[in-house]
């Protein structure tokens, strides 16, 4: 039985700019983009929260909800330096940790005999470090599983801990809505709700079989979690799929010429990431994603194994075809997979070769 604990900070960044100010503890704070130039909220305090702003809205938009709004620029240097802190009290109990963020990670603490192997205390501990050292405070959800301790970490938000045990698993899974399940999104959640599924109870009444025939390969899943199955182990190696850029503009590009003319920016910008990463991952695919006035948006990719300029402007061209309006946002990426699992791969095929030449 494994012993997973979820950490989660509390609005991350904006926690760190109410550290650093305190005057501004109280107030409604977001960290993001400019609302005139059609910016974006990364995250806010909980005080902007009860006037219904939220990550991923437009700033102008939150401005709107509440004109007294503070809007600070994200400083990401500042919060990779609280995060790197934050993970260096992790490693006090445990080296299984599986980043998701600069915020947020699991720990398998199955193995630590600290505070008698309590998973309970080691999770209250590590709040009480990361409160005391870093100033903020952390989140976090203690169960058998990874699925269960995410769920958890959120229960009992802000500054909060909440435990699963395995005793309770069932009864606690039983009640737990199915919107809560990784997957279901709204869509799935009302489909499911007309259906007279609202709670994994219900969803437990459903065979596999004939999950797997409404939601394809999800079924499996969908059966599985909703009894609170997840054996997944915590990952210490996370890899990395695609590296992009994206930008909002100020103001739309109105045509097909205006967005081939802010590719280039993005191709630097592109270039310098990927040069940071060029070691370790191969290029598979090169794609553009688009966003257009109407938020409504596109991506298409193509086969490459390199950073090629000319196929990002076909990509382009035949990705504004699809929509053929002012575009709000465009973005450029690459889908990578790793150089040492391919050598990994290659040597397995030369073993099997000179097996079979012998």
């Amino acid at each position: 039985m494994r012993k997973i604990i979820h950490c989660d900070c509390d609005c991350f960044y904006a926690s760190i700019e109410m550290r650093d100010n305190p005057e501004l503890a109280n107030l409604p704070l977001a960290v993001g983009g400019s609302p005139e130039r059609r910016g974006v909220i990364a995250t806010c305090n909980y005080e902007a929260r009860k006037f219904g702003i939220h990550s991923a809205m437009a700033s102008a938009s939150a401005r709107k909800r509440c004109p007294d709004l503070i809007i600070i620029r994200p400083d990401m240097d500042k919060y990779r330096a609280a995060s790197a802190r934050i993970h260096k009290i992790f490693q006090r109990y445990t080296d299984v940790i599986e980043p998701l963020s600069l915020d947020e990670a699991f720990l398998d603490v199955t193995d630590c005999e600290r505070f008698d192997g309590s998973a309970t205390r080691i999770a209250e501990q590590i709040r009480n470090e990361v409160k005391d050292e870093v100033g903020i405070t952390i989140s976090a959800g203690v169960a058998p599983n990874k699925f269960l301790a995410k769920i958890a970490s959120d229960w009992r938000k802000p500054d909060g801990l909440f435990v699963i045990k395995p005793a309770d698993v069932d009864d606690f899974v039983k009640q737990l809505p199915v919107k809560k399940l990784y997957g279901v999104g709204k869509v799935t959640a009302e489909k499911m709700r007309k259906l007279g599924i609202e709670l994994c109870a219900d969803l437990q009444q459903l065979e596999q079989d004939t999950l797997e025939s409404q939601y394809g390969s999800f079924g499996k899943r969908l059966h599985d979690l909703c009894r609170g199955i997840d054996n997944r182990e915590v990952q210490t190696d996370r890899t990395r799929k695609s590296v992009s850029v994206e930008n909002t503009f100020p103001s739309d590009l109105k045509d097909l010429d205006a967005c081939l003319n802010a590719l280039p920016e993005l191709a630097l910008q592109l270039e310098a990431r990927i040069k940071r990463l060029e070691k370790q991952y191969r290029i598979q695919k090169q794609f553009i994603k688009i966003k257009f006035e109407d938020f409504s948006q596109t991506t298409v990719e193509m086969l490459s194994t390199s950073l090629d300029f000319d196929n990002f402007s076909s990509l382009c061209k035949d990705g504004f075809a699809r929509g053929d309006r002012p575009v709000r946002l465009l973005g450029l990426g690459v889908k990578v997979v790793p150089v040492e699992a391919e050598q990994e791969a290659t040597q397995d095929i030369d073993q099997l070769a000179l097996h079979l030449e012998q």
